[in-house]
């Protein structure tokens, strides 16, 4: 199970990195550990990819990779302290645009994020590691 969080801005910015691995923007997030709530894990992982604190706000979509068979909860979030910073897993930190998560994102990335803002959720969606895959 993985767990991303979607920080949200006042000014509607979207938190973001472009991961040290293989230089694409994606949203914050990674594997839940054992012993913590999904809450706990969203926090923790955007803390240590980020330098920020957050603040939990609601569940937005559940997001299954077929191919590898991962679950991802992705919640939006508020910023609640902390300075931007990279880490051994980004090279860069960055409050994006909706029109800029749109344009430096791969779909299956973006559209989390785009879910999160329209109020509408949970959404469920799967993908296939690169495409949504249409529900059945």
């Amino acid at each position: 199970m993985s767990v991303a969080g979607v920080v949200v801005r006042d000014d509607g910015r979207l938190l973001a990195i472009r991961r040290a691995d293989n230089g694409h923007w994606e949203l914050l997030g990674g594997v839940l550990e054992l012993d913590e709530t999904p809450e706990a894990g969203v926090r923790r992982e955007v803390w240590e990819e980020t330098g920020i604190h957050i603040e939990v706000v609601e569940l937005t979509g559940v997001y299954k990779n077929t191919t590898r068979g991962v679950v991802a909860l992705v919640f939006r979030c508020k910023p609640a302290g902390g300075i931007e910073r990279t880490s051994s897993e980004s090279t860069a930190v960055e409050w994006l645009t909706p029109d800029e998560v749109t344009q430096y994102m791969a779909e299956v990335y973006s559209i989390r994020l785009l879910d999160a803002l329209d109020g509408a959720g949970p959404h469920v969606r799967s993908h296939d590691g690169k495409r949504l895959t249409p529900a059945r």
